[in-house]
């Protein structure tokens, strides 16, 4: 498989960046999006040129770190996966593949692909945990849960926070980054005493990084890959509202 990529390349956040193309050849459709990448980098370092720095970790779709726009949709065309799991079979030989980095100004690019996502961490620091003391653990039966809250608890916290939602969002927001962030905890008895200070200070702090505002269009919802519901964006304005009126 023969392909021209056109990758966004940046040095800094401060320098403008802009597209360049490059050939790639005898790609394999089993490879992944990301093997196809480390296959053009070794072409360039050989050349003597700067290899294209994109972020990655686990290639298993669990960490979020490999977030690219491909073909001007996050992870690619499939869905349900992150770019790490996407494979090159999904593409034909000959085409072209543009390849840019998360635009958000909560995001800044670091280089190249690579955005500097920390605003998502100091969301997590203002709220995200609970409080416990920290001597031996409950019984799980001293703690009774409804089967339908504690799964969608596990499907709120499946969230692996790439940042997906906020990209393909013409606002920018984070509100289902937050939404499932805070459903996960205020769904749980665990979560329920620090529920009303969670959303209050999250939610603050969502609006200090400089996210956009929810216009509930839905395409959040469409292009994360662990498919997070926007019923968590309903369930945190109803405990952001609680909390207000608290």
């Amino acid at each position: 498989m023969n392909l021209t990529l056109k990758v966004w390349r940046q040095k800094n956040a401060k320098e403008a960046g802009n597209l360049v193309s490059y050939k790639v050849q005898d790609i394999s459709e089993d490879m992944s999006f990301l093997e196809m990448f480390d296959v053009l980098n070794e072409q360039l370092i050989n050349k003597g040129e700067e290899p294209i720095a994109f972020d990655h970790d686990c290639r298993e779709g669990i960490c979020g770190m490999c977030s690219m726009f491909i073909n001007g949709q996050p992870h690619g065309p499939l869905r349900g996966v992150t770019t790490c799991q996407l494979h090159m079979r999904s593409f034909k030989d000959g085409d072209t593949i543009v390849v840019e980095p998360w635009r958000a100004k909560a995001f800044p690019v670091v280089k190249d692909l690579v955005v500097d996502r920390s605003s998502f961490d100091r969301i997590i620091a203002s709220g995200g945990f609970i409080s416990v003391n920290a001597g031996n653990a409950q019984d799980a039966n001293n703690i009774p849960i409804p089967k339908p809250d504690a799964d969608k608890a596990f499907d709120a916290a499946a969230c692996i926070g790439c940042g997906a939602c906020v990209a393909t969002c013409k606002n920018s927001s984070a509100m289902l980054f937050v939404s499932a962030k805070v459903s996960q905890l205020a769904l749980l008895p665990q979560g329920k005493i620090e529920a009303s200070a969670r959303v209050m200070e999250m939610v603050a702090q969502m609006d200090k990084e400089g996210f956009g505002n929810c216009s509930n269009t839905g395409a959040c919802e469409i292009e994360c890959p662990k498919g997070i519901s926007l019923e968590n964006i309903a369930r945190m304005n109803r405990e952001f509202y609680v909390a207000k009126l608290k």
